[in-house]
């Protein structure tokens, strides 16, 4: 299918063809940001049809109702959709859809996209904005791209020259301090059944972490978090810890867990790549949490540029406490009458599986926001080719941070007709909780006094 790249974007990739593969931005350049270019890299301006508006900053005061760490009133309750997008008429609108949302409203007649207008909400604490544009002439990648070097928080490339610096900045770009988040996940079966299960997560980042003194933070530490599985009964207990780290030559992702049926902790070397993600029926490998996560050395990355696309956005109403978890889970997909969709312009990466290497997904593409460079859209694709899963996440600002971030998260098996949603608050009390920890709190010691309390 034609795809159409924004000026910019094919500006960019044919400026830095045939560069240094990994060649910091000339300061002319980097000198953009703040000004035509946003603080994060995108296009400040809106697009030449008025269906994107210019970028303004973002949303960054807090709505009138919000409780610190309860659910967000949505800012945006009085838009109306503007069109709905169904098997009907998905020809007309196939330039701004990816093959996956196509392939979603073909094989569901149930399935639709109402789309909204155009709200450029995402935004970052100010210190977080600065970092970034500093990174522009000081990040580099690490000799094979397994990492990142020169920068201790902000966005790495907020002007990517390949595929690999974009999915760099991803991985590393603001998800907030040190902070704990209740949440349940359901693994849907063909006509609509579901046992969800209940996670406690606990989040201490040292990559980025704007609240806590730098010699605090781990060295070459992106992350510690740990996971604790607290419904069903059946799987009540199990805890996985994780230290991701920046520079994953030098020092690769380590994990633990703890079975309380054995009461023993065990370090936990599959917690990667394509392994199964935890108690999600065989629905999303590891590295498909958060969009994606972990080492990129088993795919070539290539920025192809950038495209407008209808992606969810701004989705209060999906992850707000006035819909209930049962509403939103539907068979086949979730609940399309609680879903928004904006048209934005996003980065296209697509990776493509290295010869000698493996992993269930052959090829992956992903959609990324210019704004917050957050993976919005996954098409994966088995090893014969072909079309095989569609993944959605569906955002929102924390604009008491402010930060743009993701809550739930819909990982689509289209041969099996199943899904996995992820991140549904819906029914919680709060939404997340700020914490003080330590490195001492993220340990295999630690994690056994977790267990057995």
């Amino acid at each position: 299918m034609k795809r159409t790249l924004s000026m910019l974007s094919t500006a960019l990739v044919l400026a830095f063809a045939g560069t240094a593969v990994h060649a910091q931005v000339s300061a002319a350049d980097a000198a953009k940001l703040g000004k035509s270019l946003t603080p994060m890299g995108a296009e400040a301006a809106g697009n030449a049809a008025g269906t994107i508006p210019a970028w303004t900053g973002g949303l960054t005061k807090p709505v009138a109702g919000h409780v610190p760490g309860g659910h967000y009133p949505d800012p945006f309750a009085a838009d109306k959709p503007l069109f709905t997008i169904d098997a009907s008429n998905a020809d007309k609108y196939k330039a701004q859809l990816t093959p996956g949302q196509i392939a979603m409203l073909k094989k569901y007649p149930t399935w639709k996209m109402n789309v909204y207008p155009t709200q450029r909400s995402a935004t970052f604490p100010k210190a977080n904005l600065d970092d970034t544009m500093a990174n522009a002439t000081r990040a580099k990648l690490v000799s094979g791209g397994a990492g990142v070097t020169g920068t201790t928080g902000g966005v790495p490339f907020p002007i990517p020259k390949d595929g690999l610096e974009a999915i760099w900045n991803t991985v590393m770009r603001y998800k907030g301090d040190t902070y704990a988040m209740n949440w349940s996940q359901a693994a849907v079966t063909r006509d609509g059944a579901y046992t969800p299960v209940r996670f406690e997560y606990e989040y201490d980042f040292s990559y980025g972490n704007l609240t806590k003194p730098e010699k605090d933070r781990e060295p070459n530490k992106l992350v510690n978090f740990l996971q604790t599985v607290t419904a069903p009964a059946r799987l009540a207990g199990q805890i996985l810890l994780v230290h991701e780290t920046v520079d994953q030559l030098k020092e690769p992702r380590t994990a633990w867990t703890y079975n309380p049926g054995q009461r023993r902790v065990r370090l936990a070397p599959n917690v990667a790549y394509d392994n199964p993600g935890t108690a999600a029926d065989g629905l999303r490998t590891n590295d498909d949490f958060g969009m994606f996560n972990g080492a990129t050395d088993r795919y070539n990355w290539k920025l192809v540029g950038k495209q407008e696309l209808f992606v969810p956005y701004n989705s209060y109403k999906l992850s707000g406490n006035q819909v209930k978890m049962a509403d939103v889970l539907r068979p086949g997909h979730i609940n399309p009458d609680h879903a928004r969709y904006e048209l934005h312009r996003v980065w296209v990466v697509e990776a493509t599986l290295k010869e000698g290497t493996s992993h269930i997904y052959k090829k992956r593409t992903f959609y990324i926001d210019e704004d917050s460079w957050m993976i919005m859209v996954s098409d994966k694709y088995d090893a014969r080719g072909e079309l095989w899963r569609v993944s959605e996440q569906h955002a929102i600002n924390f604009y008491d941070v402010p930060m743009f971030y993701g809550t739930i998260e819909v990982h689509h098996d289209l041969q099996s007709g199943r899904y996995l949603a992820m991140g549904l608050r819906n029914d919680e009390p709060k939404v997340w909780e700020k914490t003080k920890r330590s490195a001492a709190d993220f340990t295999p010691a630690g994690l056994r006094g977790i267990g057995t309390r």
